[in-house]
């Protein structure tokens, strides 16, 4: 990627030389431009909320006196971020989550536009009283990411919007704060219950934080799997592997009140929804619960769990794409012990057995409608004689 302060080779976490996406695109070289065009001063404190794959807070960090907060929900993109700055030897750059406490003062604002309007809306509540009138406010996305409610956000919570004209289709958003507007509490997390058909979990409450996929309401693809769960099975080790408000692993851990329920996500967002949804139903069993942020079940010993429950998204920002949930299918066969179960909920079309046939030999339907189904693969014990 060309830069004012260099070219850049940027790549995705993790590396996958198939992987035929880029780790940056028109937005992000945008933004750049227009910065050093506008002489923009970078010395003083610059945050970047939402930098994807660590294209902006790479060569921001090769801007001379440049030491960026980089906040991102993304677990993977915060580790790409990383390799990236370590990769072109650039120091000084900051990794915040969207759930750290945001700097104090902040001179640049610079927003890479998320997919979630609740996202964006979340951060720039959260972000709003470290501006001042003096701020430079810069967003950026390609044209069919920004929409009217877009805009609308800036305005209403930061001050004056307006944008620039397309560029690759891309366009950038100029915002100027106005510290006397009043925009209102933040909404965020938001809390609801459950419909009383959903077994154990009937009426329970949920909390989203915002970014997580369908905050406001159970989505329909984890309302049929909640319908179809195993219940009051032996196993001693269960993953609600992508866990999103954790809802499924809640639910798995009041059928196994004794199982050690782990709950992973590569959103922090996400992790902080499944703590509060499980402390709001589950914190009085007496089994384990841990919650991490981290590349799926990367870091979880072989052989380790009896039980993974997986609504694998197929979507990487703007782009559709199978490649996660193959590698999270990957994970779990390697993760489960030999007769441990990989339960999977997705879209019909997506074909998801023929992947799980590839990795474990065949799976089973276990329910289906017109628009899921309910898949489950069973790791084989090894063949005598081999390892």
């Amino acid at each position: 990627m060309p830069t004012p302060w260099g070219d850049l080779d940027l790549t995705r976490y993790p590396a996958d030389p198939r992987d035929r996406l880029r780790a940056w695109d028109a937005a992000d070289a945008y933004l750049l431009r227009h910065l050093a065009a506008a002489g923009t001063d970078l010395s003083g404190s610059v945050a970047v909320l939402g930098d994807r794959w660590g294209a902006l807070g790479t060569a921001l960090a090769g801007a001379p006196d440049c030491a960026p907060a980089l906040i991102t929900d993304s677990y993977l993109g915060e580790r790409a971020a990383q390799e990236n700055l370590h990769r072109h030897a650039r120091t000084g750059a900051r990794p915040l989550t969207t759930q750290d406490a945001p700097p104090e003062r902040i001179d640049v604002l610079i927003v890479r536009v998320p997919k979630s309007l609740a996202l964006l809306e979340d951060q720039l509540h959260r972000l709003r009283p470290a501006l001042h009138a003096g701020s430079v406010v810069v967003g950026t996305g390609m044209v069919k990411e920004i929409h009217t409610s877009t805009l609308q956000l800036f305005e209403r919570i930061i001050g004056p919007t307006r944008t620039s004209l397309a560029e690759q289709k891309a366009r950038l958003i100029f915002t100027t704060p106005d510290p006397t507007l009043e925009p209102g509490p933040n909404p965020w997390p938001y809390r609801y219950a459950l419909p009383g058909d959903l077994g154990i979990l009937a009426g329970r409450t949920v909390e989203n934080h915002a970014g997580v996929f369908c905050a406001d309401r159970l989505d329909i693809g984890t309302r049929f799997f909640l319908k179809h769960l195993p219940e009051g099975t032996a196993a001693r080790r269960i993953v609600d592997l992508g866990c999103g408000n954790g809802v499924v692993g809640t639910a798995a851990a009041l059928t196994h009140p004794d199982a050690e329920v782990l709950f992973t996500d590569e959103s922090h967002q996400a992790r902080a929804s499944a703590e509060a949804t499980y402390a709001l139903n589950a914190a009085d069993r007496p089994g384990p619960a841990e919650f991490r942020v981290g590349d799926g079940l990367a870091g979880v010993p072989e052989g380790s769990v009896d039980l993974v429950l997986n609504n694998p998204p197929f979507h990487s920002h703007q782009a559709t794409t199978d490649a996660t949930a193959l590698r999270m299918f990957a994970q779990a066969r390697d993760a489960l012990a030999p007769g441990g179960e990989l339960w999977v909920v997705g879209n019909r079309h997506l074909g998801y057995h023929v992947k799980l046939r590839r990795l474990f030999g065949g799976s089973e339907l276990v329910a289906s409608d017109p628009k899921f189904v309910i898949l489950k693969a069973t790791k084989r014990a090894p063949r005598k004689g081999r390892a």
